[in-house]
């Protein structure tokens, strides 16, 4: 009996050391890319006009993509920040409007490799988006702003395919982002913001689901590394609806991508890489 219990131990102990000797550090760099884009936009808002106003989009954005740390193969967290400007006119082109907006939004996705074809990332999980800014017509003598306030809960998908460009590694990709149940703000149809400032609070929240407001993010970019940095072009539609309180919104962007970005480890400068650790990147393979 002591004998095998001996022999047990033996087995045991050099069993679990193997797996120590074995087991691979995973490293994960964060994917991050700072974007410009240029494109159209089209707004609507029936509280400062009922005319369709068209023009010119600008935009500023910053992507943060990670694998996760409790499981990296698996999990990918993202964060992107932006603000666009629009400027456009009416039919006409004597009345002018200006659109500044910010957002913020962050999704935690499952990875699914290699499905349904070799190469290609499957990505999809939850996500939580906040968006917010003014619309300005100088031309109305009473309303003049327009406030635009959203939060939302909802889903973010993505599919990512790896192939190579003049042998340097290219990453092509579809996301999109797209809210499903939350909270926006909105005046009455007559209400002036001066009423509100002055007490008049009531029914200015209204749940944002697809019966009063519909948004739609859709993101198409190619990521080229070249060493250490990664050369970004895409393009970008947003799609932005509500209808509420008789006042109808409604922004349709579309607008070119251009971004620069790279890879980078978060090591202290004490902690070295081991030869056999194993990159757990986002975006490449």
């Amino acid at each position: 009996m002591k004998i095998l219990t001996a022999w047990l131990l033996c087995a045991c102990t050099g069993h679990f050391a193997a797996m120590a000797q074995d087991s691979v550090e995973v490293v994960r760099p964060v994917h991050y890319t700072i974007m410009g884009e240029v494109g159209h936009a089209s707004l609507l808002d029936s509280y400062l006009t009922p005319i369709t106003y068209t023009g010119l989009n600008l935009g500023l954005g910053f992507e943060h993509f990670q694998a996760t740390g409790f499981n990296p193969d698996k999990w990918v967290r993202e964060l992107e920040l932006g603000a666009d400007y629009s400027y456009v006119e009416n039919p006409v082109g004597n009345h002018e409007m200006h659109s500044l907006m910010g957002e913020a939004r962050w999704s935690l996705m499952r990875r699914w490799r290699d499905v349904p074809a070799r190469r290609l990332q499957l990505m999809a999980g939850p996500m939580v988006n906040f968006r917010g800014g003014i619309l300005y017509n100088a031309n109305n003598s009473n309303n003049v702003v327009s406030a635009r306030i959203h939060f939302a809960v909802g889903v973010q998908a993505a599919a990512v395919y790896n192939t190579r460009l003049f042998s340097h590694p290219l990453a092509l990709r579809y996301q999109l982002s797209l809210p499903v149940l939350g909270a926006f703000f909105s005046p009455e149809y007559d209400e002036a913001y001066y009423e509100i400032f002055v007490g008049n609070r009531r029914h200015l929240a209204h749940l944002g689901w697809w019966g009063s407001r519909f948004d739609m993010n859709n993101l198409v970019t190619a990521d080229w590394r070249l060493g250490g940095t990664i050369l970004r072009v895409g393009y970008r539609c947003r799609i932005e609806k509500s209808w509420v309180s008789h006042i109808d919104t409604r922004a349709v962007t579309h607008a070119v991508v251009i971004g620069l970005g790279g890879e980078i480890l978060n090591l202290s400068p004490s902690r070295k890489l081991s030869d056999k650790a194993q990159v757990m990147s986002a975006m490449f393979e």
